[in-house]
């Protein structure tokens, strides 16, 4: 082998080693809060990711009828017994069915009605199948008089997650589900008993703020 050749030889083994290390060094592909990933552009890869973010927050192990499982029976079907459910105060609060259903699930709302259920923790029913341009109630297009979801739905823990995620959810519940004809009973309380509970001072803001806050360090 001549001088020429051996160099060759060397470059090219360096530059596949780089290109493996690299390859197996690089971050895994996410979900970005990009444009194109907007209510009515479902996608299967959408969907798929929705399916990850329900099964691991635990969607299922209020929402399901049995196993909280995609491949039992009652995949977030619903609380199974409707004289059981959670106890908060004087209340009792039960999980809804999250299938396609429409008589008894969420499939007479749409996937941006899901969105802001999550995002601002409103009912579906009685939320606006728009764009909420905030989250204090009667500014912006934001309701005067919200409906909020009952305090065991954790969504003051999902709200900042990003678009996209969010997205893939609805995606998921509105596409991804075979739907399944289960009534649960309703919660007991007034529609509005839950308000004021979320005022700011009780559960933050929303955007969370920008880090480093006043409780953290922003030393590497």
């Amino acid at each position: 082998m001549t001088a020429r050749s051996a160099e060759s030889t060397r470059s090219l083994t360096y530059s596949l080693t780089m290109l493996f290390v690299v390859a197996c060094t690089a971050p895994a592909p996410s979900v970005s809060n990009s444009a194109n990933m907007s209510v009515g552009q479902t996608s299967r890869s959408q969907i798929a990711r929705g399916r990850y973010l329900v099964i691991e927050h635990g969607c299922g192990d209020c929402h399901s009828t049995g196993v909280p499982s995609p491949l039992a029976d009652g995949w977030l079907a619903g609380l199974a017994d409707t004289d059981s459910g959670f106890v908060v105060g004087p209340f009792r609060t039960r999980p809804r069915n999250l299938t396609p259903d429409n008589a008894t699930g969420l499939g007479r709302f749409s996937e941006r009605q899901i969105f802001n259920a999550i995002r601002y923790g409103l009912r579906p029913g009685e939320t606006p199948d728009v764009e909420i341009t905030s989250s204090v109630p009667g500014e912006g297009n934001f309701p005067l008089h919200p409906k909020y979801l009952a305090p065991p739905m954790p969504w003051i823990a999902y709200r900042n997650m990003s678009d996209a995620d969010l997205l893939a959810i609805a995606s998921y519940l509105r596409h991804g589900l075979k739907p399944v004809r289960h009534r649960v009973k309703d919660s007991d309380g007034p529609p509005d008993f839950w308000v004021g509970t979320y005022t700011v001072d009780k559960v933050g803001p929303y955007p969370a703020p920008a880090f480093p806050a006043a409780t953290e360090s922003g030393q590497r």
